[in-house]
């Protein structure tokens, strides 16, 4: 319902690889650029990140936005500890800066950043799919799990990274019940790797969103549960965040929240098909 103060906005949003995880949330920033076009207001952004994670570069794409002008940056935070005082400092400069997707950096990590857009429940969406996987296991049992870079544990989205892993857990502990993966890449790598060495069915496996093939060992039954994030609603609702952020607004009860929190569905092999359906319609 906000009618935005200007008829042009320009933002500048990094996040922290090239990947399809955030090619989703892409979709959700180009559908709210359409519906304000719509409104005779153009929203011209760019949206840009390294091919492989990398704080230093992080700041450095800040430190070169933070020259060019722009209304408002975001940044989905590759390592807080790094990225903060590039963020702080910026904002004492006057520069607008949000934070957006997968990672903050909060208040309580001594950010200054104005506001969030994204998941706000990483731990406890580990927490759920781990609960998920101890259960189906019975509380029994050796269990592994695949995780991303030091900074960031939910980084580095490497499904032959994961493949590679997973076939160095599968020979070192043949006993192995489960195996727990918290990026889109890995449950991918997780999964072809348990298919390769015939365990599909007797390794529990859980992990995170919306790949295809990720989707499809799911509806197969190799893997038994993933968090699906609503990565489209984290691209759209940033923008919408970024233009009052633009306009001057600080966040509260008549704005916008601190923290725009996005939702995780957990989905199991009956709602797969379903899922692939809707996301990956025939052509």
């Amino acid at each position: 319902d906000y009618e935005p103060k200007k008829k042009e906005y320009n933002f500048y949003l990094t996040y922290k690889l090239v990947h399809a995880w955030w090619d989703a949330v892409g979709l959700g920033l180009e559908e709210a650029q359409k519906q304000y076009a719509d409104r005779g207001i153009t929203i011209n952004y760019e949206y840009t990140a390294p091919v492989t994670p990398d704080a230093i570069d992080q700041v450095n794409r800040l430190e070169e936005a933070a020259g060019r002008g722009f209304d408002v940056i975001g940044v989905d935070v590759n390592d807080i500890k790094i990225v903060t005082p590039t963020i702080n400092n910026l904002i004492d400069q006057g520069v607008k800066v949000m934070t957006f997707s997968s990672s903050d950096a909060t208040k309580e990590d001594g950010c200054k950043r104005i506001a969030y857009v994204g998941n706000t429940h990483n731990y406890q969406d580990g927490a759920d799919l781990a609960e998920i996987l101890a259960e189906k296991i019975d509380y029994k049992g050796q269990v592994a799990a695949l995780a991303g870079t030091i900074g960031a544990q939910n980084d580095n989205d490497s499904v032959e990274n994961a493949l590679t892993f997973t076939e160095g857990f599968l020979q070192k502990y043949p006993d192995l019940k489960g195996i727990f993966c918290n990026n889109m890449g890995n449950p991918i790598g997780a999964a072809q790797a348990v298919v390769d060495a015939g365990k599909a069915g007797q390794i529990v496996l859980v992990g995170m969103d919306h790949d295809k093939r990720a989707l499809e060992y799911l509806r197969d039954g190799v893997i038994q549960a993933l968090g699906v994030q609503d990565c489209f609603k984290m691209g759209f609702d940033t923008i919408q965040v970024a233009i009052m952020i633009a306009d001057g607004l600080e966040p509260g009860a008549d704005t916008y929240p601190e923290q725009t929190e996005e939702t995780t569905s957990i989905i199991y092999q009956e709602d797969a098909q379903r899922m692939l359906d809707m996301l990956y319609p025939a052509s």
